[in-house]
């Protein structure tokens, strides 16, 4: 059995010494240091015992990002996505790599609350914005999910309007609260219990004072696989949980949203996108077979109104050959913020006595300290 830690709280990876990469984090370490850009949450978790479908035990919820600071239906903001692997779903992906613009919230579920969560989208978007459908198209909202029904009574779809409109209306910018809430509430990463996690980067001026954010929805791999910082402490750990039951024949997916400051175009951001897939990778995914590795990217940097008195507009955007440091910024937040996952994210029991244990803090930073003799604990 796993030995019992000294750390009595949670803690990110930053305060058990683990500092990923050379570039620094901004203010909050999180998506939400890209200006404009505010998250929410709403949990839904009631229940216990053996599953009913239909009736519980839920562990589930909606995590809300909200690109802009002002009206993301009248001033849109450029966005992209990639697909490493695509056994998952982000609805409203295919128009946004076609016209290069997110136009609603991001929401983040469960698989099988993809379609009340965007329900609750137009209805949220139609209510404020009464000219869809007439004066102006239809939209289709951007709705990403992965898997939570090794603790979670998904069948059951607990996820309501109102989780939705709730984690709208939480929404706010600073500090993102991570691990089991809103849409990670049921979330697991190699075999220990996650759920959401962000970082942030602020490039130095030189390379053009741009912040990188990430949010994730993690829920992939193998214990064996965990890597923190290039230390393979899922090898390491495994034997100590020898005795734990754990989800057999689901990979699990993870969803990313990249915000920048970085004034990209369309083609630029979807290259951002797909170096996020290598932070994935350093921390332990392979992306298999059945699981769904989906990105999605935007930058605040332009905003891009749908009625202009003119037919042309002017956006800035950066150069291609200075991308180099946001490529690596992208990838080390991507890696911390599933790390944060991990690491924020207590030990979860959900249906018919399913666990998912907490990565133990103290063991994790025994290990890395052991790799690493330059370690030093932060006081």
């Amino acid at each position: 059995m796993p030995s019992r830690s000294t750390l009595t709280r949670r803690t990110r990876a930053r305060k058990l010494g683990i500092e990923i990469g050379r570039f620094s984090p901004g203010r909050y370490n999180a998506i939400t240091d890209v200006t404009g850009v505010r998250v929410g949450h709403s949990t839904v978790s009631f229940g216990e015992g053996p599953l009913v479908a239909g009736v519980g035990p839920a562990r589930t919820g909606v995590t809300v990002i909200l690109p802009n600071g002002g009206n993301i239906f009248e001033s849109r903001v450029i966005g992209s996505g990639f697909i490493l692997n695509g056994a998952g779903e982000v609805s409203g992906l295919t128009q946004v790599h076609e016209w290069g613009l997110i136009e609603t919230p991001i929401v983040l579920t469960n698989t099988m609350s993809v379609g009340t969560c965007s329900e609750a989208i137009v209805k949220y978007m139609v209510d404020r914005y009464p000219g869809i459908g007439d004066e102006f198209d239809v939209v289709i909202p951007v709705v990403g999910e992965c898997d939570d029904s090794w603790l979670n009574d998904a069948a059951g779809r607990h996820v309501r309007h109102e989780h939705v409109f709730e984690a709208i209306e939480a929404a706010r910018t600073g500090p993102v609260q991570e691990g089991a809430v809103g849409g990670g509430t049921g979330m697991i990463t190699c075999d220990f219990k996650a759920g959401i996690g962000t970082s942030s980067r602020k490039l130095p001026l030189e390379e053009g004072g741009f912040v990188v954010g990430v949010l994730v929805m993690s829920n992939f791999g193998h214990m064996r696989d965990l890597r923190v910082d290039g230390v393979p402490v899922g090898r390491l750990l495994e034997p100590e949980y020898a005795d734990y039951l754990r989800r057999i024949d689901n990979y699990g997916s993870i969803i990313a949203v990249i915000a920048t400051t970085a004034p990209l175009l369309p083609h630029q951001l979807h290259r951002l996108c797909k170096r996020v897939a290598l932070g994935i990778g350093r921390t332990g995914s392979h992306a298999a077979h059945g699981s769904g590795e989906i990105i999605v990217g935007f930058s605040t940097a332009n905003a891009v109104p749908r009625r202009a008195k003119g037919m042309v507009y002017r956006v800035k955007a950066l150069l291609d050959v200075r991308m180099n440091a946001l490529y690596e910024a992208a990838i080390e937040a991507t890696e911390e913020a599933i790390i944060n996952s991990l690491c924020m994210a207590e030990t979860t029991t959900g249906h018919s006595d399913h666990v998912a244990p907490a990565l133990p803090l103290e063991r994790v930073r025994e290990l890395v300290r052991a790799y690493r003799p330059t370690f030093q604990t932060p006081r």
